[in-house]
């Protein structure tokens, strides 16, 4: 019994996943990049878990928060621009599901 190896199948695969992978990851950072721009800064709660180590502690999200806060009103960008910036960071997202959806399309349908 012989086992037969389609390299280049192989090496297309290999691309494609590639491509999408570095895809997906440039579309969501740049789309954080925006948010932070647009000054919507993602400050996440802690999570308590039960036997589980706490990542930040309430007073370390208020300064967080309170930094943010600061950084959005020191913006030199005009309510027109963090509007588009807004815009384009749900864009990026957006185009994120996207890909995703549509990788596991084709993984379904088998095309």
């Amino acid at each position: 019994m012989s086992v037969s190896i389609d390299w280049l199948a192989f090496f297309q695969v290999f691309v494609a996943a590639l491509i999408g992978a570095v895809a997906i990851v440039t579309f969501y950072a740049l789309g954080l990049r925006l948010l932070v721009r647009s000054g919507h800064a993602p400050v996440v709660s802690p999570a308590e878990f039960t036997d589980a180590i706490t990542v930040i502690t309430e007073k370390d999200l208020r300064r967080a928060e309170k930094q943010a806060a600061k950084a959005a009103r020191k913006s030199p960008l005009t309510d027109g621009q963090k509007r588009l910036s807004l815009v384009g960071a749900y864009g990026c997202f957006g185009l994120c599901a996207l890909a995703v959806v549509a990788g596991i399309i084709i993984i379904v349908v088998g095309h």
